[in-house]
């Protein structure tokens, strides 16, 4: 029968020997703890460390709250990230890409927990990721309450990672979103994206490979900026203005999240059985990366709509006549938004439509 190693034994293997460095991993988590330490909000703030995150409800100002949860991924933009070098703003994606799904639904975004996982772990380039993810934080009021390193050799190519976010939030009893009493003549109020955000990138990488692109290459479409930093703009994060909007107006009837599956897959959700949308796509305003990526890649205006943001990141739906009190709120709230659209009744066929072309 094999005997086990004896202590000190040469052939005896260790967990480091295996791959998985636990001192690395303490030393990302000691360079961590300020930037956790600096997302703490009412109702959050204990450290990092514990097998579990806390946050009281009752300190945050609720009194009678639904809880709201979304989780979600950054996909193939993070291998743009890799593959640069440039990890401290794919954290930012990863909490917007949750908390904007958040607030879609009335829900004031509470606290985050992270899923950071890669073949051999580089406490520097970890850090730069929840470097990102605290930022993302930051800019959508909620705190950063845990989260978990894996270090998993063999499953992962050497340098490759992958990240995935949770976040949970709060909204009380009656104020969800959409609201009832979405019709027809509803206007569609459409809030600037910042570039392609956390979508189509397979599709943006090989449109990058088939032109023969360096990521250190200037971008085509934006002058005197190189190529990955440029790919790599963090998703817009709309929580703190349409909060703002929220509370100043009650015209706001319903929020679509701009996200994978574009226009045609993403307003449905919060459309009600017989109603569509009609898009004047003569208003959306096309940022300069998906004219180039449209001219660069062959990509026709429907795969445009359905794989993209085009320049659109969050629509908000507002009745006939609150419509200019909504922009107006959203305005104070540093939100510039446009008419893109109007609700319509919807007896079959595709519930979006459009009219007039996309600016390709």
């Amino acid at each position: 029968m094999t005997q086990p190693p004896k202590d000190g034994n040469p052939k005896g293997l260790t967990y480091a020997q295996a791959g998985v460095d636990i001192d690395a991993g303490n030393s990302m988590v000691d360079k961590i703890k300020p930037l956790v330490r600096s997302t703490r909000r009412r109702g959050a703030d204990a450290e990092i460390g514990g097998f579990g995150g806390l946050f009281d409800l009752k300190a945050a100002g609720f009194t009678d709250p639904i809880l709201v949860a979304a989780n979600d991924g950054v996909g193939t933009k993070v291998k743009i990230a890799i593959e640069s070098g440039i990890h401290d703003t794919v954290g930012v994606d990863l909490v917007a890409m949750c908390v904007n799904d958040l607030i879609v639904q009335g829900a004031e975004p509470l606290f985050f927990l992270d899923y950071y996982a890669t073949g051999k772990l580089d406490p520097e380039a970890g850090a730069a990721v929840v470097k990102g993810i605290a930022e993302g934080c930051l800019l959508a009021g909620c705190a950063l309450i845990g989260g978990e390193t894996a270090e998993m050799p063999g499953l992962y190519a050497k340098g490759d990672y992958d990240l995935a976010g949770f976040s949970v939030g709060a909204a009380e009893r009656g104020s969800l979103l959409p609201k009832a009493g979405l019709e027809p003549g509803d206007v569609l109020l459409g809030l600037p994206s910042s570039g392609v955000h956390s979508n189509g990138f397979s599709l943006v990488r090989r449109i990058v490979e088939r032109a023969g692109l360096a990521w250190t290459d200037e971008a085509p479409f934006q002058a005197g900026a190189k190529l990955a930093p440029a790919l790599l703009t963090p998703t817009r994060i709309y929580v703190k203005s349409l909060l703002a909007a929220l509370q100043t107006t009650d015209g706001i009837k319903a929020l679509a999240h701009i996200t994978g599956g574009g226009f045609p897959d993403n307003i449905p959700r919060v459309l009600p059985d017989g109603l569509g949308v009609r898009l004047d796509l003569n208003a959306i305003p096309v940022l300069p990366v998906f004219k180039w990526l449209a001219s660069a890649g062959g990509v026709a205006e429907a795969e445009m709509l359905r794989t993209f943001n085009c320049g659109i990141g969050m629509i908000c739906f507002a009745g006939r006549e609150s419509a200019a009190e909504v922009e107006k709120a959203l305005h104070n709230a540093g939100e510039p938004s446009v008419r893109i659209g109007e609700v319509v009744a919807h007896a079959g066929g595709e519930r979006v439509t459009t009219t007039g072309r996309l600016a390709l």
